[in-house]
């Protein structure tokens, strides 16, 4: 992927789910600065001290940037719910030109301590609310000059490796990177560009906290390299970017960026490998 034809993203509209927080909030704020109108689909609405971010701030923040919000309170899981968020995007922006599948959920438990409720959140929000979403914004996708699809799910590998310690949670990301595979080569003729984008390492965000703590997010790296990684993906030519499992370093690498210290956190440390990532 290099620079050259690359789209602006001015007067664009993206649809980001689960964007009052972490990954999807730091997308949206970065597309907003390069004049995107973004819609921002998730759940929270009134603030949390132990959870920071609501749509309503998320929307401040991009009207800060210069650029117009749309704050949907939205439960993927709610097949309903996902239409009018796709409607009212369209009778706030009339189009739609790309769509993030940011929102997820996580329990890294093994088969005997995964519950069916658990199980059951993270197949629904994970891999079924990726589908339902690329399936009802798909046909305002297919009316935009550079549609895209990105799904922040993972490289897939049948290795053991990835799936003995959390079977449950491995399926449901891998089915959103099925997702991608799936829909890449159905839509290739019509030119929507559909790819996922994964970390190399550890990213800080509230899911990073909660599994590893306090300590873990202060070695982790900023979101800032994911949403940068998005913007070089989204600008490129639809037709010439579709099926890719990206790996956030690699997109960067392409288009000139090779050192990674202004996304190194506060802590200093070096941040671990993320998850479906094999140690160099």
């Amino acid at each position: 992927m290099s620079n050259a034809g690359r789209v602006s993203l001015k007067d664009r509209v993206i649809l980001i789910t689960g964007a009052s927080r972490g990954i999807g909030r730091e997308i949206a704020v970065r597309c907003a600065r390069e004049g995107a109108k973004i819609a921002i689909a998730a759940k929270t609405e009134d603030p949390d001290d132990k959870l920071p971010g609501t749509i309503y701030s998320v929307a401040e923040e991009i009207s800060a940037a210069g650029s117009q919000a749309l704050a949907l309170k939205v439960d993927v899981r709610d097949e309903g719910q996902i239409q009018s968020m796709v409607k009212k995007t369209i009778e706030s922006f009339g189009h739609i030109d790309v769509l993030i599948n940011n929102a997820g959920a996580i329990s890294l438990t093994s088969t005997l301590e995964t519950s069916a409720k658990r199980f059951d959140l993270m197949h629904q929000i994970n891999q079924r609310a990726t589908f339902l979403c690329c399936q009802a914004a798909m046909p305002y996708l297919a009316k935009s000059n550079n549609p895209h699809i990105l799904n922040i799910s993972p490289p897939i590998s049948l290795e053991p490796h990835w799936f003995k310690d959390h079977l449950a949670y491995t399926m449901s990301k891998y089915g959103m990177s099925m997702v991608t595979l799936g829909l890449a080569a159905e839509f290739r003729k019509s030119g929507i560009a559909v790819n996922s984008l994964w970390p190399k390492r550890v990213i800080a965000t509230a899911a990073i906290k909660m599994l590893m703590g306090e300590a873990g997010t202060r070695t982790a790296r900023k979101p800032a390299i994911m949403a940068d990684a998005a913007y070089f993906v989204l600008t490129s030519q639809s037709r010439d970017c579709t099926g890719n499992f990206f790996l956030d370093e690699e997109v960067l690498a392409q288009n000139g960026i090779t050192k990674f210290t202004q996304y190194a956190s506060p802590g200093g440390g070096k941040a671990a490998f993320d998850l479906y990532v094999k140690p160099e």
